[in-house]
Order: C-alpha cells, then structure tokens, then sequence
C-alpha cells in the first residue's frame, strides 16, 4: 500500500492509465489569455471545479443506472498548457483532446476561460469531420479582431473551416458588448442565434426541441460558459452578465440535450478570485456530473 495520496481529481475518479478504457475523460485546460483588465483567474478554474466536486454524490436522480461505472469515468489531469502562451497552450490543449477522442471517449473540459474552445474544435473536428457546436453563453465569442483571444474562438473556428456554422447554435446571449451588432456578426457567419430574451419568450422546450431536430446524428462539441447562468448564482465567472438562468433554468436545459451525438463538452470561465464562497465552481461541478449522467442514459438506452 502507497504512503502517497495521489492529488484529487474529479469526484475522486480514478486517475487515467488507459484512455481506451474509458468513454468519458476528465481533463483539466487551466488557461487564460490574461488579457481582461480586471478578471482574470479562469485559469484556476479546473482545480476549483475538482475542489468543489468532492461535496457531490455519484447517484443521478433521474435513473438507478452507475453512470460511473458505466463510462467507466477517468481523470487525466491537466493538459499541458501555459497561461497567456497561446502558442504552446494552444498545441498543448490540441494535442490533450485529440488523444481522449481518438480513444473512442467525451472529453470533459474544465477551464480556462473561452479561448480554450478553438484548440477543441480543432482537435474534434481532426476525428469527428461533421462537427457542429452547441455554445451556452451570454456571449457569442464569434467578435471581430486580430489574433486569438477568449472573444473570437467561434470566428476563427469557423475562418479554419473546423466547425459547421450553418448547424450549429449560440443560445442565451445577452447584455453589453464589445462590438456592435454582435448577433448579425454571428448569423453572418452561418451560426443560429438565440438571444436569452428568444429563448424565454419561445420556450425553453420549444427551442430545444429545434435545436435536437437540427443536429440529429452530427457530432457535437457542446460548450458551456458558466456565465450562462445569472450572476446571482454564477457571480465567480470572467464575464458576469445580468439575466442569465437559474441554477434550476440551467440544469432544467442541461436535461434538454438528450438526443444529442455529443462528442466533447466544455464548461469554462470559472475565476476563483471572483468566487470566494465557491458557489460557481460547486455550479459548474454540478454542471460536469449531470453532463456524465445524460451520457450514461444515452448509453444505456442505446443498448437496450
């Protein structure tokens, strides 16, 4: 027996030995940009997220089934990345998501603010070629710009030619921005735009509904930024914009991407400096856990 106890990973998952055992890795990409001139901390937030994670329980509420054991859910630590270098951070990240899907498993992101999203659609698009996204945020980080920050990841996805525009969704964007007419900037490049104001008055069901018609069967990178949520629950996140949902309104969505071909999923932009209760980052592991119980359900009832 080890004298050693090795750091925590998520829920006190095994550590990863062999990716191919798996159908859902747990990685850590704890990158920033730097670049915010007040909140920068996302960087952080993989460590926060497995911190909080281990107040959770295994059971989901909604099945008897050991999503767990089923996945057979591993942690693979952190990809090698350095913060505000995009040039190594970038490959490194890349690289990291690239081996979880060539194993034939999800990965599960914590970030690292919203920059990380493009080395992952570069890395699933490199094994799954379809790929469409699905992006929770009250951003459409689809802004103009010159090189690469957490503003731009959905432009230069779709400039690289690493993700289909024309099926995918940007859902709860709202507040102030940095450019103007930043919804016509998304739906110029193909993306369909839901504003938080269509979602509520169309109905949350109602536009999931169209959401799961519309990407039937693609591989999807699922992307949520944490800042999704209002910052009355979610106040620890780069980017905090007022009228985002509830914690319940959230999870309740969460539920309604079942149906999906999910192939990777990010939750990102946790910033512990911001969060000192731990509230967004015990969210954002709450987040993770009910994403493993969707895809456990989707397992087992693709074998029955």
């Amino acid at each position: 027996m080890s004298v050693f106890q090795p750091q925590s990973t998520f829920m006190n998952v095994p550590a990863a030995t062999d990716l191919r055992q798996s159908q859902a890795v747990i990685v850590g990409l704890p990158f920033d940009c730097g670049a915010h001139p007040a909140r920068i901390g996302s960087r952080l937030g993989p460590t926060a997220i497995r911190q909080e994670s281990l107040a959770l329980e295994y059971g989901d509420e909604w099945s008897d089934i050991d999503s767990f054991k089923l996945l057979n859910v591993v942690d693979a630590g952190n990809a090698a990345v350095q913060p505000g270098d995009i040039d190594i951070s970038f490959p490194a990240i890349k690289s990291a998501i690239m081996a979880i899907a060539e194993a034939g498993a999800v990965s599960i992101s914590l970030g690292g603010d919203g920059a990380v999203a493009l080395p992952e659609m570069r890395a699933l698009h490199a094994v799954h070629k379809d790929l469409v996204t699905l992006h929770l945020d009250s951003h459409t980080d689809a802004y103009p710009g010159e090189g690469y920050t957490n503003g731009n990841p959905f432009l230069r996805a779709v400039e690289e030619k690493v993700v289909d525009a024309s099926s995918s969704f940007h859902i709860g964007m709202r507040g102030n921005a940095s450019w103007p007419r930043v919804f016509k900037l998304g739906r110029d490049l193909g993306y369909a735009v839901i504003p938080q104001r269509d979602l509520l008055s169309t109905g949350i069901e109602t536009v999931f509904d169209m959401v799961r018609e519309k990407l039937r069967g693609r591989p999807v990178y699922l992307c949520w930024d944490m800042d999704f949520f209002d910052p009355s629950c979610a106040p620890g996140v780069c980017t905090p914009t007022p009228g985002g949902v509830s914690a319940r309104e959230g999870l309740h969505i969460l539920e309604q991407c079942h149906g999906l071909n999910i192939v990777g999923i990010s939750v990102n932009t946790v910033s512990p400096p911001h969060d000192p209760n731990g509230v967004t980052a015990l969210l954002a592991a709450n987040v993770v856990l009910n994403f493993i119980n969707l895809l456990a359900r989707a397992k087992a009832n693709s074998t029955k």
